[in-house]
């Protein structure tokens, strides 16, 4: 539930690395992957993508396929060969990284022993759940549930003061739902019908793995399903969740209770390890008003089959066959379009990042990352922060007053690159080989306690909210910094072989898109020591809102698939990330460029045209009707093809290195593109 870091991409990597078998060599762009029969204009995605679309087919496993998707794949041969190297280790002390990274990967390969299990592991949570008889009991088990990563009703998180971030504290947040967003319940549209459905066939199956009758199981998906529709209409809706404001409720322990009276809040942090606080952050103040109703009113059976379900479904990707295929026929079939699971290997080592995250993140650092790739990126970062400023400095639409405050937040920005300076100590978890989820509940319980012992210590500074083996990058607003993993400092988006446009199309874009978080429409209510607060002159603030508002309006207009158009406000803040981002990039080119010899073009395009062109490459795509559908609905990101053809018609340059004319369908006229960063 965390809503402190921003990121380049939806799509998150799962482990990648450098070494092993040498990869093809490949052409920074070839063009044998554009489609040169269409006009830039037309469709710019088109121009630079068009025949590696026609080409490509979706995986089977896979809901979309891009750019992330293939470095992914081109890598996952190294993250292989970590964990079969960890896993066959003779000599491996115990407690060692090998023998964690190891033993987790033997035990989640053991599919004869998960299979022989079924799903024994869980079998004493759900006995104690059914066990209850009492509203007191059903309330006393929720803190048990959230302590491994199980969220009944809520989650919980410890997290900085978004209004004085040199403090840790607890922040509590709507959640609950069974489906992933508080729209598929209430939605009336023909595939949220189809989806709720599904859905409510899924819970029955599931239940019925457990040992209920079709009849006991359609009773229990009724009464899920019922309970979740109420959390739901007391959730906020996603565009009402991108408020950093709205979301800023800080209370004392005493008005929590008052609002909240059906749960008692000091018994609640005292189960959860944490020192009682005397003030919280909540998201949704009628939220937690509605729960605590409908604690009082909803009868014992329904909440227990509401806790037994929470705990199955969270379990169920890491119990037996039955079980995951259930679990994936929902979430990655009906909700993603994804035809068959991946390979078990990929979801065990997706499993190993998600608990042992930096134990594989610095086994893969020392035996991977190139020093050169960190130098070269402090470099970038060192220029497109000098060309944002000078273009901070030069605005002629910003008082002095806020461009100074500005500056002074960009100036302060920090930057981390490849790894952490300090990893995080995994001593107390203890991994064997001896049982897959059980493994999976450690870590879970093990990262929940880290996280709450967090409260009322010194923010540390060091950490990381990725892992280096991440493909993706992101800002914190509250750290008022951008981080880079190792694993996204790789071609296609960056290429120590490739010339300056195309990396600066690319990890150059990537750079300018994380610093302009800092400043989008949400990013820009943090000050330059990540507090939230008001630090516009308010004429600054109207102008703004008046310039993005052309952005709002640009992708409003684009139909993603049927009648279903992108919802620009939305996707406001990534949209301004990769306006900003391409904006700067670019002219962080032309100053790398300064006092040399112009570079000749290379397949016949000039460093302008490969800079636009390597970035359209980035955000290459082929998607599954299924998932754009649940991307336009629920994801801050456009679709990558509209990150194309949006991003670059606002850019001036662009016009010229294409020759793009008046009469071309994307044109945008010059006074409806706007500068603002």
């Amino acid at each position: 539930m965390r809503l402190l870091t921003i990121c380049i991409t939806m799509t998150v990597g799962l482990l990648v690395g450098c070494s092993g078998p040498q990869k093809e060599v490949k052409p920074a762009l070839d063009v044998a992957n554009m489609d040169l029969t269409v006009k830039p204009g037309v469709d710019f995605f088109a121009y630079a993508n068009g025949n590696w679309v026609k080409n490509t087919v979706i995986p089977d496993d896979k809901s979309r396929y891009g750019s992330f998707d293939i470095l992914q794949e081109e890598n996952n041969v190294t993250l292989k060969g970590i964990f079969e190297k960890a896993s066959t280790m003779k000599r491996k002390p115990k407690g060692s990284s090998w023998q964690k990274v190891g033993d987790f990967y033997l035990s989640g390969m053991d599919e004869e022993t998960i299979e022989s299990k079924g799903f024994e592991p869980i079998k004493p949570k759900l006995a104690r759940i059914e066990g209850m008889s009492s509203i007191e009991d059903i309330v006393s088990e929720i803190p048990a549930l959230h302590s491994i990563r199980v969220s009944p009703l809520f989650g919980v998180y410890a997290g900085q003061d978004r209004k004085n971030t040199t403090e840790i504290v607890l922040n509590l947040g709507q959640g609950g739902l069974g489906m992933p967003d508080r729209d598929y319940y209430l939605s009336n549209d023909s595939r949220s019908k189809e989806i709720r459905t599904a859905y409510v066939d899924h819970l029955e199956k599931t239940f019925m793995l457990i040992g209920n009758s079709d009849e006991e199981a359609k009773q229990k998906a009724k009464n899920i399903f019922d309970l979740e529709k109420r959390l739901a209409k007391a959730s906020f809706t996603r565009l009402e969740r991108r408020d950093p404001n709205r979301t800023y409720n800080k209370v004392s322990l005493g008005e929590l209770q008052k609002l909240s009276p059906s749960i008692s809040w000091d018994s609640y942090f005292a189960a959860i390890g944490a020192d009682v606080p005397s003030d919280v952050i909540i998201d949704n103040p009628a939220f937690f008003n509605e729960i605590s109703l409908m604690i009082a009113e909803i009868p014992v059976d329904s909440w227990k089959d509401y806790l037994t379900w929470n705990v199955v479904s969270r379990f169920s990707p890491y119990l037996s066959s039955a079980f995951v295929d259930q679990s994936f026929e929902f979430y990655g079939k009906v909700l993603s379009g994804s035809e068959v699971n991946r390979p078990r290997w990929e979801r065990v080592a997706g499993s190993a990042n998600m608990v042992l995250g930096e134990v594989v993140g610095q086994i893969f650092v020392e035996e991977n990352f190139p020093p050169e790739a960190k130098e070269r990126m402090t470099e970038l970062v060192a220029n497109l922060k000098l060309v944002y400023r000078d273009r901070m400095q030069n605005l002629t639409w910003m008082t002095d007053q806020t461009k100074e405050r500005a500056i002074a937040k960009l100036d302060a920005m920090n930057v981390k690159i490849g790894y952490p300076d300090k990893w995080k100590d995994y001593s107390e978890l203890d991994i064997t080989a001896d049982c897959y989820a059980e493994n999976i509940m450690s870590g879970f319980a093990f990262g929940f306690r880290q996280n709450m012992d967090k409260v009322g210590k010194p923010v540390d500074r060091t950490e990381w909210f990725m892992t280096p083996q991440t493909v993706n990058a992101y800002y914190s607003p509250t750290m008022n910094e951008i981080v880079f993993p190792a694993a996204i400092l790789q071609p296609p988006f960056f290429n120590l072989q490739a010339d300056d446009a195309v990396n600066y199309g690319a990890i150059g874009m990537v750079i300018g898109h994380e610093i302009t978080h800092g400043f989008d429409d949400q990013g820009r209510k943090y000050n330059k020591d990540g507090n939230l607060e008001e630090w516009w002159e308010s004429e600054d603030s109207e102008k703004f809102n008046h310039l993005t508002q052309t952005i709002i309006d640009q992708y409003d207009a684009f139909v993603a698939i049927d009648d279903m158009t992108l919802n620009g406000r939305l996707t406001l803040g990534e949209n301004i990330a990769d306006y900003g981002g391409l904006t700067i990039a670019y002219h962080a080119l032309q100053r790398s460029m300064e006092g040399k010899p112009r570079p000749e073009p290379i397949d016949g395009f000039t460093p302008e045209q490969r800079f636009f062109l390597s970035y359209a490459n980035v955000w290459r795509q082929v998607i599954r009707d299924q998932a754009l559908i649940s991307s336009v609905k629920l994801g801050p990101h456009s679709p990558g093809k509209f990150r194309v053809n949006g991003a670059v018609f606002n850019i001036n340059e662009f016009y010229d290195a294409f020759e793009i004319d008046p009469a071309d369908p994307l044109y945008r006229a010059p006074e409806v593109r706007p500068t603002i960063w």
